[in-house]
């Protein structure tokens, strides 16, 4: 299919004194002389029509029809000592997306991209002079472009066919979206001062945007996103998406569509866009089947060049998704469904924000969700929405904070109480008093380890008694990203850097390890995340320290004693079972 034409090794017809008469042609001119595709009076006639039209020779020849398009680019292929390329034995179903490249550069260079390997990219050219402008396509793409000549006719007609099919495809990908969001309902947030029926109807009038919008929510519900991040700056707008806890750039809409999209995204929320200097909070509800709906919690915010616009999404089905999916280790799962069913006491969840405890909470809600219990929860936000629980959005503004929440709950005849966080004494005490009294209570705590957990109730001014006749379990966790069972490959590190990461001296000559390689079925090596936990249990042994006013580094040895593994220990057992990485265990927690 690529033919290389390379110059002969004897010395070049120019060079002969037998070709001397042909007054100077060299080059190009010389030959397609010496291929009988022109006499040397044309050819010397074509040269100063090109150099006076400020065009190479063979793009003059080829558009003037001098000479047949195919023979003139083998002749420039032998001269130019540059692989040529029949396009007509080319299936345009293995060429690369078209997404992948900007369409006005294309036509202007009349290139066609051929096949990607790695950095470097196939490109199809019509003229050797085209391969100076594929520094524009190597700035856009940040691939090194390798031009190949292919005839002018076949370029042209499968570039068209190319751009033409990527842009039906869109346009399916488009109205597919469309279909989809079509059941889109906006859910009320406020009176707020703006006219939203006829905001909506100018805004519905764009077309193009509508499309655009919403498309970025459809492929984010498709990659798994948790976040979507639309950015302006000075000179660019991007938009992001969160995917497995990191943040990955998705599209650049351009910089003059800014204003229109963020202002789509303000309708959808029931925002005042007319207000863009505090920030905003509201909530977009999907419905994407008759039985699956999900929601987008909106928050705008003004920056120095725009507001920025984030949508949080909410699926509801991750909270359902089973205990056994949460990456318990049958002993951590043993002791949380243990405590969990015991009709009193208080199951505390702590970590970093985004780090998975909401799901841990609603997931034994879920599990507790029968008819004969009576279920209430204070959330700020309420992010999942469970049929069968009472929920209660916490509103600061008017005086209803986790406190005043609580107190309330214990007038209702509650089982089991849910607080979204313990921030405070207050709401530390109430939620005590409960747990003392008959209900199981779960909640949140923001440490890094189950025992900074003890430290942290002490240092907020509850009574070391009152934690430990209520605490029942902490759970320390982290979210790592799943290694891809479909690309993930085996890897090998010296045996000090083993030693020194935790692995023990007789498991280092049959440890497997894996990292991250990339494929189409996953992202950057990764799909999914899995939790890593530290379980542990208020003993009588833990409560006597807590009674004496131990310190968190006696509370994490009474723990080990007890055969209770840390963070770390079971983010390497993740590790040890090819779950994850062993540098995304380091990433997430320190060594």
């Amino acid at each position: 299919m690529v033919e290389q034409r390379t110059a002969p090794s004897s010395a070049s017809p120019q060079d002969t004194p037998a070709e001397a008469p042909i007054r100077g042609l060299k080059g190009l001119a010389r030959r397609l002389v010496d291929d009988g595709l022109m006499s040397s009076a044309a050819a010397q006639r074509a040269e100063m029509e090109a150099h006076e039209a400020q065009i190479s020779l063979l793009q003059h020849v080829i558009e003037n029809g001098l000479v047949p398009v195919r023979q003139a680019c083998v002749t420039a292929s032998w001269e130019y000592g540059i692989p040529a390329l029949d396009l007509d034995a080319l299936r345009q179903d293995v060429l690369p997306p078209a997404e992948s490249f900007p369409e006005e550069l294309l036509r202007r260079l009349q290139v066609l991209p051929l096949k990607r390997q790695g950095n470097r990219l196939l490109v199809a050219v019509p003229y050797p002079a085209t391969l100076v402008g594929l520094d524009e396509l190597q700035f856009a793409t940040g691939l090194t472009p390798e031009g190949i000549l292919a005839p002018l006719d076949q370029l042209q007609a499968l570039l068209e066919q190319y751009l033409m099919h990527s842009s039906r495809r869109l346009m399916d990908e488009l109205e597919d979206a469309d279909e989809a969001l079509g059941q889109l309902e906006y859910e009320e947030q406020g009176s707020g001062e703006v006219d939203l029926q006829s905001e909506m109807t100018s805004v519905r009038e764009d077309g193009p945007i509508i499309k655009f919008v919403n498309k970025i929510l459809m492929d984010a519900i498709k990659r798994g996103a948790s976040d979507i991040h639309f950015e302006p700056y000075e000179t660019s707008f991007r938009v992001r998406f969160r995917i497995d806890g990191i943040l990955h750039d998705v599209a650049h809409p351009p910089f003059g569509m800014r204003t229109r999209i963020l202002a789509r995204l303000k309708v959808m929320a029931r925002l005042d866009i007319s207000e863009r200097r505090i920030p905003q909070d509201g909530a977009i509800k999907l419905r994407t089947s008759s039985h699956h709906t999900i929601d987008f919690r909106v928050n705008s915010l003004p920056t120095v060049y725009g507001e920025k616009v984030v949508l949080r999404i909410l699926d509801p089905s991750s909270a359902k998704m089973g205990i056994e999916k949460l990456g318990f280790s049958p002993q951590q799962r043993a002791l949380f469904e243990e405590v969990l069913f015991q009709p009193q006491g208080m199951i505390l969840v702590t970590g970093p924000t985004g780090s998975g405890k909401t799901v841990t909470l609603y997931t034994g809600i879920n599990m507790l969700n029968e008819e004969e219990r009576n279920i209430c929860t204070a959330e700020d936000p309420v992010e999942i929405k469970v049929p069968g629980v009472n929920q209660v959005n916490i509103l600061p503004k008017v005086g209803l904070d986790f406190a005043s929440a609580l107190r309330a709950f214990l007038r209702q005849d509650p089982d089991i109480v849910m607080v979204g966080e313990i921030r405070d004494l207050e709401t530390a005490e109430i939620a005590v008093k409960a747990s003392q009294t008959g209900h199981l209570v779960l909640s949140t705590v923001h440490t890094n380890s189950a025992a900074e957990t003890l430290t942290r109730l002490a240092n907020m001014g509850l009574a070391p008694f009152n934690i430990a006749s209520s605490l029942s379990l902490i759970i320390a966790q982290r979210l790592a990203r799943r290694l891809c069972p479909h690309c993930k490959q085996s890897t090998t590190l010296p045996r000090d850097t083993l030693r020194d990461q935790g692995f023990a001296e007789d498991e280092l000559d049959t440890l497997t390890l894996y990292e991250p390689v990339g494929c189409r079925r996953c992202t950057k090596g990764f799909k999914g995340r899995v939790g890593i936990y530290e379980v542990v249990p208020i003993s009588e042994a833990m409560s006597e320290l807590i009674l004496r006013n131990g310190t968190s580094l006696d509370f994490d040895q009474q723990a080990r004693r007890e055969g209770y593994p840390d963070l770390r220990h079971s983010g390497l057992e993740a590790v040890r079972a090819g779950v994850t990485s062993l540098a995304e265990v380091n990433r997430i927690i320190k060594v």
